[in-house]
């Protein structure tokens, strides 16, 4: 249900609004790393949303990926995710969303973090108030037809 009245969609700047919703999406992250509800890889959140999709509470995909392969599996996560309600985002700046997550293997070897997910803890329902900032963002960007908005996370 889509809601939103002028005041709510002109009455923020949108600049601060993408640095605000970018600030949750960093909380949501490092919050979710130490409780291992973070998923990374194309292949390893296909399986996890095969084997169990309601557990999935968002999916962040690579923004700035033109490799011809990879598009075709966002394409199919994106379908999977439309259809079992689960928000989805593009991000940019994967050097930052590497920091965030410790992108590199115990090896030295890079993660694969064109596609993320975020899962719910197995003891009990996150309650979350980024992650319910971040889940607000992707509804109401689905009320203006976008269905897979882009988030730039900031420098630090």
């Amino acid at each position: 249900m889509c809601n939103m009245t002028f005041e709510e969609t002109a009455g923020d700047s949108s600049t601060e609004r993408m640095d605000s919703v970018a600030r949750a999406l960093e909380e949501v992250l490092s919050s979710a790393l130490p409780q291992g509800c973070i998923t990374v890889g194309v292949y390893e959140a296909a399986k996890a949303l095969n084997a169990d999709p309601d557990n999935v509470v968002l999916c962040l995909l690579a923004a700035d990926h033109e490799d011809v392969a990879l598009q075709i599996h966002f394409t199919l996560i994106q379908a999977f995710c439309c259809e079992n309600d689960i928000n989805i985002l593009r991000v940019g700046n994967m050097r930052r969303l590497a920091e965030i997550l410790g992108g590199v293997k115990p090896g030295g070897e890079p993660v694969d973090l064109h596609c993320v997910l975020v899962t719910n803890p197995q003891s009990a329902l996150w309650k979350d108030p980024a992650l319910s900032k971040v889940n607000r963002f992707c509804r109401d960007s689905r009320c203006l037809d976008q269905w897979v908005p882009v988030i730039n996370l900031p420098d630090r």
